[in-house]
């Protein structure tokens, strides 16, 4: 029997349809909490990701994407619902709108998973448009508590988008309260807080969840890493760019990676790995996961960078 995972990823796993121009569409897969989960694997972690996905040729593409980079897939439910799509108009920046209703991500039921699955898991991962969709929302929110009381540690990326409006407001209230670690970027701050500044916005976050680690990405300036009254700042390494696909979901992969594997490391550190594992996925086109050579070899150049 394979060893119990010890990092879960719950969410959405979609398939993102790309205008190519010319009446031509590319599909890739994707979705924000599965692209963590993925990248937590690819980083050597034993992770899985806990989500429904349909029983088509786009379910079929993210069972296998999720089983080539080794996640655990015992905990990805697939129904006979139709896909979740995300259809990209523009990438930069982002245009997007999802075609969903009653799809296959909204029956995910972590009811039918078998008495003491969670015991191994450390790190629970929670984010993105799932959150934003009902019932699912209600059910992660639920399984995120649960999971918290059996001493669980929960991060949590909301990775704003245009449907979560102010209906999302108690959602980010609920998953903020309880996190343990919360990532957010100055676009989803504006999104999230909108007529606000961007710290004034993060300040409100922050409120929310004082004693939380606190990691804010800047785009060309940078990141910062907050815990309590310190804080420690970075810019990212400089690499030749294929695409920035994933790279906010990769940098969180890379500090959960670190604060499980190094949890005694220095914030900078901690930071330092968030940035190397974001920019290893800039890499490679699409949001694939960031490979450990990669991510290494940034890390230390970073490090190099202070010592």
């Amino acid at each position: 029997m394979t060893a119990a995972p010890v990092m879960l990823c719950a969410g959405e796993a979609l398939t993102d349809m790309i205008d190519q121009g010319n009446d031509t569409w590319v599909a890739r897969v994707g979705g924000s909490t599965w692209n963590v989960a993925r990248a937590l694997a690819g980083l050597g972690e034993k992770a899985a990701f806990a989500g429904a996905i349909s029983q088509d040729r786009f379910g079929d593409a993210l069972w296998a994407a999720s089983e080539e980079v080794g996640l655990d897939l015992r905990l990805l439910q697939r129904v006979p619902r139709s896909p979740l799509l995300a259809i990209v108009e523009k990438s930069e920046p982002p245009h997007y709108f999802f075609i969903g209703d009653d799809s296959a991500d909204l029956h995910f039921d972590p009811g039918q998973y078998p008495a003491g699955w969670t015991e191994a898991l450390q790190w629970a991962h929670f984010g993105g448009i799932s959150l934003a969709r009902q019932p699912l929302a209600s059910t992660l929110v639920a399984l995120a508590k649960q999971l918290k009381a059996q001493g669980v540690s929960i991060s949590y990326d909301p990775n704003y988008r245009n449907l979560m409006d102010e209906r999302y407001t108690p959602t980010l209230e609920a998953l903020a309260a309880i996190a343990d670690v919360i990532k957010v970027s100055d676009d989803d701050l504006r999104g999230l807080f909108p007529g606000l500044g961007v710290i004034d916005a993060f300040a409100r976050l922050r409120a929310m969840n004082p004693a939380a680690l606190f990691l804010l990405t800047r785009g060309g300036q940078g990141a910062s890493l907050f815990r309590g009254e310190e804080r420690v700042h970075a810019m990212a390494p400089k690499v030749a760019v294929v695409d920035t696909v994933g790279a906010g979901d990769a940098s969180i992969a890379g500090l959960l990676h670190s604060l499980s594997r190094q949890p005694a490391r220095s914030l900078q550190s901690h930071l330092h790995a968030a940035l190397a594992a974001g920019s290893a996925a800039c890499l490679q086109a699409g949001a694939t996961p960031p490979t450990p050579a990669a991510m290494h070899q940034l890390f230390e150049l970073l490090e190099g960078e202070v010592s």
